[in-house]
């Protein structure tokens, strides 16, 4: 997230904003003296404090419902990350590493998003049961928690869906742009999980596998047939891209699928993760 530069845009916007969070400002750009690592991790609480100090819990109902449908997708893949790298199943050291590094990014983004919410943020508790989500999709992945491969293939559904849910919702987000901007953040952190898990599993030996999705589903799980729904078409802009001259010809249709991550409704998504217990 590029904290300072989003400031800069809202102080154009807003020529009172630095008065409204000063000296919040400075503490801000003090972050970046403890290391990046340290910065990026900070970036996400920094941001939500200083909104609301500098305008309040003034989202509308709208926003609201948008931000706890996130927070929601966002309870899954945290719980599911918190219990794999709890796991015993046997992970490399470099897949663990993988592992771990999204671990925190999902719990950060839970954190962030109750933390903007406030109290409009719905309670984990509500989801699956208690809290406690069934990875299994009701036996459909009987052993997702302890073996790699089956855990690797519904981390990449859960990324790939994620990414699609939030462009999905970027529409609905248009008239606030602060919490757009951190949202877009957002998925940008879950496109690079998704490319990160997708190159795990090649590594692993799905062969086929690329970094970004490659048509309706080139999973080969036919369980997650309808995460990928829409994912071959080749029209954008109400342009057929498969129509395009090229250097060697018209654009394959791999190339024209590949080209862009088709966006989700929330009526989609919610179907979807409905088997985990999302709710």
């Amino acid at each position: 997230m590029n904290l300072l530069g989003i400031i800069e845009e809202i102080e154009k916007a807003d020529p009172e904003f630095q008065d409204r969070i000063s000296p919040r400002r400075a503490a801000i750009k003090n972050i970046t003296s403890f290391g990046s690592k340290v910065a990026v991790a900070a970036m996400p609480f920094a941001f939500s404090t200083l909104l609301k100090k500098a305008y309040g819990q003034t989202a509308t109902p709208s926003v609201n419902d948008v931000l706890n449908y996130a927070l929601k997708l966002e309870f899954l893949e945290s719980a599911f990350y918190n219990a794999g790298v709890a796991s015993n199943i046997s992970f490399s050291a470099s897949e663990k590493a993988y592992l771990v590094t999204i671990q925190g990014h999902e719990n950060a983004h839970v954190s962030f998003l109750q933390s903007v919410l406030g109290s409009a943020a719905v309670a984990q508790s509500t989801q699956g049961t208690n809290g406690t989500y069934d990875f299994t999709a009701g036996g459909t992945f009987g052993n997702v928690l302890t073996n790699a491969d089956t855990y690797f293939a519904v981390a990449q559904a859960f990324e790939d869906t994620g990414v699609r849910a939030y462009k999905g919702q970027a529409g609905f987000l248009l008239g606030n742009k602060v919490v757009l901007t951190a949202a877009l953040d957002i998925h940008s952190v879950e496109a690079r999980h998704a490319s990160a898990i997708r190159q795990v599993r090649r590594a692993r030996g799905s062969a086929t596998t690329k970094p970004w999705i490659v048509g309706a589903n080139d999973t080969g799980i036919a369980a997650v047939n309808g995460n990928y729904a829409g994912e071959d078409n080749v029209v954008q802009g109400g342009v057929t891209i498969t129509n395009l001259a090229g250097v060697s010809g018209n654009v394959s249709l791999n190339a024209a699928t590949a080209c862009f991550d088709e966006p989700l409704t929330s009526a989609q998504v919610v179907a979807l993760v409905a088997p985990f217990g999302v709710k």
